[in-house]
């Protein structure tokens, strides 16, 4: 059902999602802006499937789209502190770094939670009802 649809809260977790991202920028790169392309990029894309996903809610693929790019960021709060040799960039070692790359993570999960939980929903044989 449509109602069932926890569009605030799902609106409230793309927010603290972009959140992460944002206060990690605001840490670790000072000289950013609100306005700059690495906070407000993924802010826009956030914003746009957002929008999507509460405009065609009998569509599975937004929120398919909104766990996939929660998972993008998920896996990018993590894999970007790690010193690889494929970064253009050498991330800075140290316990301050880490614990804002576990904030910019677990700033994800609620948003996972809620797409996760609305796509099992969603299945034939869930409990949402067609009508």
């Amino acid at each position: 059902m449509q109602s069932s649809r926890p569009i605030p809260l799902m609106g409230a977790a793309v927010v603290l999602a972009w959140l992460g991202v944002y206060i990690h920028n605001l840490a670790d790169l000072p000289g950013l802006t609100l306005t700059s392309p690495e906070n407000s990029l993924p802010g826009l894309i956030w914003l746009v499937l957002f929008l999507v996903w509460w405009r065609l809610p009998g569509r599975r693929w937004p929120t398919a789209l909104l766990l996939g790019w929660g998972t993008v960021n998920l896996v990018g709060g993590f894999a970007t502190v790690l010193p690889l040799a494929i970064l253009p960039f050498r991330p800075e070692q140290s316990l301050r770094h880490y614990a804002f790359h576990v904030l910019y993570a677990a700033t994800q999960l609620w948003l996972l939670w809620l797409a996760w939980a609305a796509l099992r929903r969603s299945q034939p044989g869930g409990s949402v009802q067609r009508s």
